[in-house]
């Protein structure tokens, strides 16, 4: 199945950045790479290499990349990535993750909002995201954050089980958007 996409199509309103009390939201320091591996592996089920997947990226840069950090222990993660598909204009917002431990605190929301103000400093305009239909806490927190779906043939099943199955607030209802689908795609 294709990864479910999802645009916030302005900046110009985030809200204010303040993390709970006893966290603080950093960049990313020499000594990181470890931290954040143990991150995304715990929230992907799936261990990845930050040498492979974000340092050899062209799009890496020191700010952009965030941890949520609580008694020194980097806890959660998100990285204000640039990818050219998306355009000059959109930042990606990429490798959003939270140590399991911390889930419940709505650090996924403040990291994100993290990478969503780098944006802003890089004059982008519009937000973009990839996630999966089994990730439904993240997805609410993209909700929160004021991203929306992007509807397609392929992702709109698994967009309508969601809305139903969790009583998403989407901003249009799917089925008014689904009146002239053919014609849009």
């Amino acid at each position: 199945m294709r990864p479910l996409v999802m645009v916030r199509d302005s900046l110009s309103d985030l809200p204010e950045l303040r993390p709970p009390a006893g966290y603080a939201i950093r960049t990313f320091q020499a000594g990181d790479e470890a931290q954040w591996e143990q991150i995304v592996a715990s929230s992907f089920e799936t261990p990845r290499s930050f040498q492979a997947v974000m340092r050899e990226d062209p799009s890496f840069q020191p700010e952009r990349m965030f941890f949520a950090v609580h008694n020194g222990r980097a806890v959660a993660t998100a990285a204000a990535w640039y990818h050219p598909l998306w355009g000059g204009q959109y930042g990606y917002l990429h490798f959003v993750g939270v140590r399991p431990e911390y889930r419940g605190r709505r650090l996924g929301y403040w990291i994100s909002l993290a990478a969503l103000k780098r944006f802003q400093a890089e004059h982008r305009t519009m937000a973009a995201l990839e996630t999966e239909s089994f990730m439904v806490p993240a997805i609410k927190t993209y909700l929160r954050l004021g991203f929306q779906p992007q509807l397609t043939a392929d992702t709109l099943d698994a967009w309508h089980r969601l809305s139903d199955a969790y009583n998403l607030k989407l901003s249009f209802p799917l089925e008014s958007w689904l009146t002239g689908l053919d014609e849009r795609l």
